[in-house]
């Protein structure tokens, strides 16, 4: 279908994603996922949480047109239709949530969004609930790859504020407004996945 975009890294890295996400997601509730894009990671992810609702979100219009498209071909009843939702545009309009889901968005936006993000999760998860984050950051002690610093180079080309981020002054930032220390796994592609419990 036209609609639908394909974007060959989900097809590498979504059941490396699922495998930590069933040690992550609750049983049942309901999760947000915070820019979806094309929308394939969540008709992946969906038949394998069946009493999880799953509410999938961007704020780009084509990435909504897309996840539509993704669904009606998924046909998964616990994916419910896409929001356009931008986490920068003040308040949310989710509570009591029992876990978000964040698939490279921190290093493909402002970090004024990945502030947005933690202030706007901290306010709509339950106590105890994850706050899930998968993609490439910049960690102390740790050399970054040389793919890695390719890539930083070409976000930092597109929008000077783009850019792969310091997980320490990430999880400084998800403490300050009510996170626990992150739990962190080691991801093919030199990824990381990255879980913040609500306090």
């Amino acid at each position: 279908m036209p609609d639908r975009i394909t974007a060959p890294a989900v097809a590498r890295n979504r059941d490396h994603i699922l495998e930590v996400l069933r040690g992550v997601l609750p049983d049942s509730g309901t999760v947000l996922e915070i820019a979806s894009g094309s929308g394939e990671h969540v008709v992946h992810f969906a038949p394998h949480f069946p009493q999880i609702e799953f509410h999938p979100t961007d704020p780009d219009e084509r990435a909504i047109a897309s996840i539509k498209g993704w669904i009606r071909e998924a046909a998964s009843p616990n994916i419910v239709a896409p929001l356009m939702f931008d986490v920068t545009e003040g308040k949310w309009p989710f509570k009591k949530l029992d876990g978000i889901i964040c698939i490279n968005m921190t290093h493909i936006s402002p970090w004024r969004a990945t502030e947005a993000l933690m202030r706007g999760a901290a306010g709509a998860l339950k106590h105890g609930a994850p706050l899930y984050l998968y993609g490439p950051y910049r960690r102390r002690n740790v050399p970054t790859a040389p793919s890695n610093e390719e890539f930083d180079q070409h976000l930092r080309t597109q929008n000077s504020e783009w850019g792969l981020r310091n997980l320490e002054i990430v999880s400084i930032l998800a403490q300050s407004v009510g996170f626990m220390k992150p739990d962190i796994t080691e991801m093919p592609a030199n990824n990381l996945s990255i879980v913040f419990r609500r306090r």
